[in-house]
This record gives C-alpha cells, structure tokens and sequence, in this order.
C-alpha cells in the first residue's frame, strides 16, 4: 500500500498542439480511409480542380468515420475490468469514472456475495484499505486551515504520549521530534520492513500486555509502540507507515474533541455530498456491504482488527462515493472541501532527502500528504493516486491531470506475484484513453 516498489498511476505524457498541415490522421477505418497531410516544407504538390475534389470529399466524410469508430465507455471500461477479475477468479468488483467533476460512467461487476446471489453495484460498500489515507489527510488539512494545529507541531507533545509511555520502558528520544508534516508524508521514522507494522499486532498479545486498556484499542498499540525504538531519524527518509495514520487520528480526536469518525463524516465527507461511507467494523456487515472472500491462505477478513485502523485503513465505502470525494478535489478553486493554498501543501513533496534523486533532484513520482503524486508534462499538472489492501480488498482511486478520476474496488485481493493487483491501474489508463464519446450527463444524482 503505498510502497516505493508499488508506484503506478504512469501516464503517456500531454500530448503536444499538433503543427499545421503536419501528418494529421483520422484514425478508426482501413488504410485506405486514413486521411493524412504531409508537411507542406516535406511536400508541396500543385492542387488540380480533380485533387481539391477528392480531398473535399475526404473531409466531408471525416465525421462520419469518426461516428462510425467512436469508444464509449462501457465499451472501453468493461473489458478492462472483467478481463482483470476473470485472470484472478475475483468474486465482485465495483467501478465509478468521473470526468470534469461529473460521474460519466458507473457499474457492478460479479457478486457482492457469492453465496446469497446478490450483485454487485456501483454503491455496494466495500472496505477501502489505504484510501482512508487521503481522507484523513484532508481532515488534517482541514484543521491547519481554520488554525486549530499547525504542521510543524510535535505529535508527542500534542498528544501529551509521555503519560502513555509503559513502566519499566525506555523512551526513543526522537519520538519527541516527530511532526505532523512527517507523518502525513510517511517521513516519521517508523519501517515496517524493518520493524513490522504495529497495526497487525495481535489483540489477545495487547490484551495481555495492556490489561487496564480494551483489547486490541487504538491506544494499546500506541503505548507498545512508545516503548520501541523509532527505525530512522524522522525526516530523513520515507518509509511507508499505518502507525503514523494512526497518530493522525488521535491528533484530530484531540483538537476537535470529537471522535474520529463523526469529525471526518461532518466536516469531509458531507460537504462533498458523501452520506454513506463510514467505518467498517471487523465482523459485522454494514446494510449494504459486500462479503469479502480470500485465496491461496491470505488470511480471514474477519481476523483484521478494522476498529483499530480507522483512520488509516478502517473506512469502508462505494465507487460512487469515492467518485464524489475525487470530484471534489478536481479543482482547487471550486473545492467544498479546501483552499487552493492546503492543496499546494497536500501535494508538495517532504523536504529532502526523502524522495530525491543522488544528484539531488525529486524523484519522478513521490508521496505528498495523502496522496501519491506523478508530475506530467510542464504546466503543473499531476496525476494523484492511493490504493488500498487488506484480506478480501483491493482498492483504487486515481485522479488524473486530465479531469478524470476513478475509483475501482474488489471484494478479493490477488496474492499471486504474476498478477499482482496493482496491474488494474495502467490498464484503467488505457482503457480511459480509448475512450472518445464521454457522456454529458452528470450520473451523481442517481445514487444516493
């Protein structure tokens, strides 16, 4: 989720304005009906009264060949989706393609359960994994707007942690450096390559470590982690981190004194028009939610402690609504959500050195607050991206450079490494690409 290794969202670049009378084709029929234009400097040829009437005729018959070869959505989307669950044996999957702020294309794929015969739609819920990450980014953000924290402020004081730290245990110095600019950029100084992730720690181990604290409670694996080690001086580098997600969480329970969920409901998700998402619980089923299947030894769904992940993989939700939160990020300047000055912070890069190069330039992609981000050609423009895994999920959101979006989520992840997940966000690309006939009806009012 989120790794180095794992960077996708690659995009063809901006394609360049196209020279006058330089090799101007009409793409879709036989070769024979592929008009091109040769340069005039390469070519120039004196125009007949027989060569302007052929070519007219040419022109003129353009818009019908086009007609005739236009991709509209389904055609392009759909293939591309059922194709990706066919290779895996995935049970169901959900998608939702948003383009200029409107939802352009919607459908179910397979079973929200397998067992019951109940179909998968584009509002099934699903639980989101790691896209929890850019929500809870912009609740951050959020804050730091109507200046209620700041971004340089050190979570061990915020959270006043020295009273959790456990007896008998030595606290790491460098936890009381730790900010929240680092920990909404992974910066924070936990590995879980290294350490591995506290997030996954077993309840009935924190149960019986922190008897005076509800077992498996976001608060025990917080005081176990106090008394590690940190693995790298927070700043320094990136390393991708739920526990510092978690962190995030508590911070926003502490300054608004509400708690986590019913914040982020209120003051994110309702503004952007998102009445269904909540968080998802480890056993039981939301009305609505999809059930979640598993392969080759991946683990029970129903053993993920979610109640503890809540604010960096514990959401659940439908492509609709994930569509609906990209829209409203698409332009800064129409956003409910933030001011065009918290966008230029959500997506800048950490400081160095995480994700330079050696010569000290920025990597070609990195991770900003929240959100994965692929600069694309020259003018400012990006594609921004986070996906999502735990047993029985995979999950996809992209907002492109262009003003389209997606979201795409299954009820089943692939363990297997020659068809890895992560293979359904280039060919969402492609598929997006061969479309040429985009809907203008705005597809949001059908779905509540």
């Amino acid at each position: 989720m989120g790794k180095r290794e794992g960077l996708r969202s690659e995009q063809p670049p901006i394609p360049k304005q196209m020279p006058v009378l330089r090799s101007l084709e009409l793409q879709g029929g036989p070769p024979d009906q592929v008009m091109k234009i040769e340069r005039a400097q390469d070519r120039i040829t004196p125009w007949t009264r027989r060569r302007f009437l052929a070519s007219a005729a040419v022109l003129c018959s353009a818009p019908l060949l086009a007609a005739q070869n236009s991709v509209i959505p389904s055609a392009a989307f759909d293939k591309c989706v059922e194709d990706f669950m066919k290779e895996r044996d995935t049970p169901g999957g959900a998608l939702a393609v948003v383009k200029d702020r409107r939802l352009v294309y919607a459908r179910g794929y397979g079973w929200a359960d397998r067992d019951q015969k109940l179909a998968a739609t584009p509002d099934s819920l699903f639980r989101i994994a790691s896209i929890s990450k850019p929500i809870t980014s912009v609740a951050v953000l959020k804050l730091a707007e109507e200046k209620k924290l700041t971004l340089d402020a050190r979570v061990f004081e915020l959270l006043a942690l020295d009273a959790h730290v456990p007896k008998g245990a030595t606290l790491d110095e460098r936890w009381r450096r730790v900010t929240l600019d680092q920990l909404l950029h992974h910066t924070g100084g936990w590995d879980r390559d290294k350490s591995k992730d506290p997030m996954f720690i077993a309840k009935e181990y924190l149960a019986k470590k922190f008897p005076d604290l509800p077992a498996g409670s976001v608060w025990a694996v917080i005081r176990h982690q106090l008394g590690q080690p940190l693995d790298f001086d927070p700043g320094t580098r990136y390393a991708y981190s739920n526990f510092g997600y978690c962190l995030l969480g508590r911070v926003i329970e502490k300054v608004t004194g509400q708690p986590y969920e019913r914040f982020v409901r209120e003051a994110v998700l309702a503004p952007a028009g998102i009445k269904r998402t909540r968080l998802g619980r480890r056993v039981e089923r939301a009305e609505g939610e999809v059930r979640y299947y598993i392969k080759n030894d991946d683990g029970a769904p129903e053993g993920v402690n979610l109640e503890a992940m809540d604010s960096h993989g514990g959401w659940i939700s439908s492509a609709v609504d994930l569509a609906r939160f990209a829209a409203a990020l698409d332009d800064p300047r129409r956003s409910p959500l933030l001011k065009p000055s918290s966008f230029a912070t959500m997506y800048a890069p950490p400081p160095p050195p995480a994700w330079r190069k050696k010569d000290g330039s920025l990597e070609d992609a990195y991770y900003g607050c929240g959100w994965l981000v692929r600069p694309v050609g020259r003018n400012g423009k990006a594609n921004y991206w986070h996906n999502g895994e735990l047993s029985g999920t995979a999950t996809l959101l992209v907002r492109r450079w262009d003003g389209l979006g997606w979201a795409v989520l299954f009820n089943q992840r692939s363990k297997d490494k020659h068809l890895p997940d992560g293979a359904i966000d280039s060919a969402l690309h492609r598929a997006a690409d061969l479309v040429t006939d985009w809907p203008m009806e705005d597809l949001f009012s059908h779905y509540s």
